[in-house]
């Protein structure tokens, strides 16, 4: 009916304004294209901003959102979709699919640590890391105070040798029979939470099994795009931060400039000022949240663990002329960073922390002289 429509009207370009919720345009939008027909974006936050104008009213349905839609397109407020290919539409897939498995295994952590607070009040004393492969391994098999008891220190040390563990959790069997010889936890349930607490451990080791297999497959990925090794060069980026940073931003041709990949990923700076109020200048938040999620996980790594990002840190948050404070200072070595990637990408450079200490511009001392 677009075809039939415009062609009455004597029109050969036909543009689809879409409104992106979920996943329900991905398939649409791409056999819209294949077919020859514009597919343009809509902010969902544009329309809702914009549904007063319309009829003076805060009305907002399916019957008003076409219209809504149609005039931001008619306007040219829109964006283009981006759908990854190729590699970067694999890198993305396992992105999504890694953030799903951890948000898992988060929910699932935090379930056992319910019940074990219940029924074993001391159980991180006991235990000490209890996500670490000793403690997994026994509450596999006798999570609460009484089934510790009955195995003793000697049971205990056989289940870990059965499971072929190596290690320095041995040493710590005498604290946990104490502990659970002296527990205050309840008593009344804890069958039924026993067996919650081995369903929540299975859980967990099926889904840190999977994490390694996708983390893995993300590895073999990135390494499929030309020049990504050459990032691994800075200090405190490892192989998962680069992979999620990539998965992200995309293939990076599509841009002209740095400052659209900081703009997609919500490091943009933006203010509201009016006459002679000046307001606070704050990072935007709008784009790929995890992308700027990655970004900031890469300049606190480097800051931590590579020696020119540290010296940048404490320049900016100690510097005599506008000091930052530790949080904006590692926004702005994020963007930095995204910069840094963005050269090696494009250009095939090697990256060179001298040079980039180079190119931070820093105001130039003045010299008092005495009269």
């Amino acid at each position: 009916w677009a075809v039939e429509l415009a062609a009455k009207n004597e029109k050969k370009q036909i543009v689809l304004g879409l409104e992106p919720t979920g996943h329900y345009w991905f398939c649409l939008a791409t056999w819209m294209i294949a077919n020859g027909i514009s597919v343009v974006q809509v902010n969902p936050y544009a329309v809702k901003q914009t549904k007063e104008v319309e009829d003076n009213s805060q009305l907002k349905d399916d019957t008003k959102d076409p219209k809504l839609i149609a005039n931001l397109v008619k306007d040219g407020n829109f964006g283009m979709p981006y759908l990854p290919e190729k590699v970067y539409a694999e890198l993305r897939r396992l992105s999504m699919f890694r953030e799903q498995l951890n948000e898992d295994r988060i929910r699932a952590i935090n379930r056992m640590h319910r019940e074990m607070k219940i029924y074993f009040p001391e159980y991180k004393e006991a235990l000490g890391r209890v996500e670490g492969a000793f403690s997994l391994e026994l509450l596999k098999q006798t999570p609460f105070p009484e089934e510790i008891q009955t195995l003793g220190e000697e049971g205990i040390r056989q289940i870990w040798h059965d499971a072929k563990l190596r290690g320095r959790g041995y040493s710590r069997v005498r604290e946990i029979v104490g502990y659970a010889k002296t527990s205050v936890g309840m008593k009344d349930g804890a069958e039924a939470s026993a067996m919650a607490v081995k369903w929540f451990v299975k859980e967990i080791r099926e889904l840190d099994e999977k994490l390694a297999e996708i983390e893995k497959l993300m590895r073999e990925k990135y390494q499929e795009i030309p020049y990504a090794k050459n990032i691994l060069e800075i200090s405190g980026i490892g192989e998962n931060t680069l992979s999620g940073i990539l998965a992200e931003m995309g293939d990076i041709s599509r841009f002209d400039d740095v400052k659209e990949i900081q703009k997609l990923s919500g490091l943009g700076l933006v203010a509201c000022s009016s006459g002679k109020h000046k307001g606070e200048t704050k990072i935007s938040h709008r784009g790929r949240k995890r992308l700027r999620y990655w970004l900031f996980q890469a300049a606190k790594s480097a800051v931590a663990h590579a020696e020119e990002f540290k010296e940048l840190h404490v320049y900016y948050t100690t510097r005599a002329d506008n000091p930052l404070k530790k949080m904006q200072s590692l926004i702005v070595i994020a963007c930095k960073l995204l910069r840094i990637i963005y050269g090696i990408l494009k250009n095939g450079t090697v990256y060179d922390p001298k040079k980039m200490l180079r190119d931070i511009r820093r105001p130039e001392k003045k010299e008092v002289i005495a009269a």
